[in-house]
């Protein structure tokens, strides 16, 4: 199989489990599918530097599968994420939070270069969020809930993977003095 067909040197692109109508590479469907792709590369790349925190990257790895899995559904195929997967960020932030400071305002990224990686993780799954309700708002897919949850919840875990990550490090949260 070719790494390029170059039918896409023209600005267009297809996607599986559609009628293969060719359509924009800059359209909200497109759009969505890259964000959530960027999203899992950078995973990818911040599981790496989670090496020493077997936890944290086990996290990393498990919403990397389901990363795929949501974009497989957004692309027209027959997957979805489930409310399992939900529950289970649920259930890892809840554990988190029973083990870190309580939260008391926003906090300043950084600390330790794990927790600024998760903090940047954070805002490429908000992005990718945002990018999927354009898409699905002109009607170019139909995430189902259960995704629409996930990728809410996603940003939460990894903002309190961010928050462990600086706690087993003995980092104190930085506040804004605003």
């Amino acid at each position: 199989m070719a790494l390029f067909t170059g039918k896409g040197d023209t600005g267009t692109t297809t996607a599986f489990g559609c009628d293969q109508q060719r359509i924009s590479k800059s359209s909200e469907l497109p759009e969505a599918l890259g964000a959530l792709d960027e999203l899992n590369a950078f995973l990818g790349f911040v599981k790496l530097r989670a090496v020493r925190e077997e936890r944290i990257a086990s996290a990393l790895r498990d919403a990397q599968e389901t990363l795929f899995v949501i974009q497989a559904e957004i692309a027209g195929a027959d997957k979805r994420a489930g409310e399992n997967n939900v529950r289970e960020i649920e259930k890892i932030v809840n554990e988190i939070e029973t083990e870190i400071p309580p939260l008391k305002g926003f906090s300043i990224a950084g600390g330790t270069e794990l927790s600024a990686l998760l903090d940047v993780a954070r805002t490429v799954a908000r992005r990718a969020e945002r990018q999927l309700i354009a898409a699905k708002n002109v009607q170019a897919c139909v995430p189902s809930k259960e995704t629409l949850a996930y990728l809410n919840r996603l940003s939460s875990l990894l903002f309190a993977l961010a928050r462990l990550a600086n706690h087993l490090a003995g980092i104190i949260e930085e506040n804004p003095r605003y």
